[in-house]
């Protein structure tokens, strides 16, 4: 059985709740990611994505906030190491997510992206399923 601690990325950065959300963005531009954990005492508190950012701080002209006004914290997912990469991307396809913190002991120990899939070729196919069921084409535009 293949594992996520074979592919997840370990060497995270994290912000805390209190953190100004232009710390997340300058993370997130420096390590060319879209998702920054939130972590305080070790233990992951939520995510800001830079959707989050946009939505919640940039499209209302607010810059002032805290990474805890603006986190996603509400019905957080998470996978453990211990989870098979295929039992990940199903669980990415059923909550339309792209990227999976990864927590043991309540302790975020990284994080895995439907590219950490795609880019080792024995998950290629998973990673493809789970984006086909992730990227709805929106039809309002």
């Amino acid at each position: 059985m293949n594992q996520l601690r074979e592919i997840m990325t370990t060497n995270v950065t994290s912000v805390s709740p209190q953190d100004n959300i232009s710390q997340a963005a300058m993370l997130m531009k420096q390590h060319d990611v879209g998702i920054v954990p939130v972590v305080e005492n070790g233990i992951l508190q939520g995510v800001v994505t830079d959707r989050d950012l946009v939505l919640r701080s940039v499209a209302n002209q607010n810059p002032n906030l805290t990474v805890g006004e603006v986190m996603t914290n509400q019905n957080l997912v998470t996978g453990t190491p211990n989870m098979s990469v295929d039992e990940a991307s199903q669980l990415m396809a059923q909550h339309q997510i792209r990227r999976l913190p990864v927590v043991e002991n309540n302790q975020l120990v990284g994080i895995v992206a439907l590219g950490d899939m795609a880019v080792r070729q024995p998950y290629a196919d998973e990673a493809g399923q789970a984006l086909t069921n992730i990227s709805v084409p929106n039809t309002k535009m």
